[in-house]
């Protein structure tokens, strides 16, 4: 199975890879998304690497504690979306299949644990527009084809 893949290998470079588990979070009645701002000022979806020995959802449970306090309810998977791309801020080119999940619930619990990022409430179309990587992006317009109003 083929995965829709963004940014492009260089293969002169050598990539560390990042394995990553994100979700998209629409608040109540599906008109806003929620994002996470890096302080370096990019929007990604909540979420982030999976840690050695993690699962999907063992990683994304500490990732949407820590960066929303939130805990929460996992609905459909939509797919695995590669990307490649370079970080100036580590100096490191990275391969990274992000792994999207949709949350149909969610409680806050607790303060972020992470005091470091920007959190905000985009429309849909605001929020793909905001979003840095394109894995990303590519989620947001999955979780959209799945929620059309019928």
């Amino acid at each position: 199975m083929t995965h829709p893949t963004f940014g492009v290998k260089i293969n002169s470079k050598d990539y560390v890879s990042r394995y990553g588990v994100y979700a998209v979070i629409p608040n109540q009645d599906q008109t806003q998304i929620i994002l996470v701002q890096a302080p370096n000022g990019a929007w990604f979806l909540p979420g982030g690497e999976i840690e050695a020995g993690e699962n999907h959802m063992e990683a994304l449970t500490r990732e949407l504690l820590e960066e929303l306090g939130f805990t929460a309810q996992v609905g459909v998977f939509y797919g695995q979306a590669d990307e490649y791309f370079y970080s100036s801020h580590r100096d490191t080119y990275f391969y990274n299949p992000a792994y999207i999940y949709e949350v149909t619930s969610y409680t806050e619990v607790d303060q972020p644990l992470e005091d470091f990022n920007n959190l905000a409430w985009f429309s849909v179309d605001q929020a793909i527009v905001k979003l840095k990587r394109d894995s990303h992006k590519w989620g947001i317009e999955e979780w959209k084809k799945s929620h059309k109003k019928r």
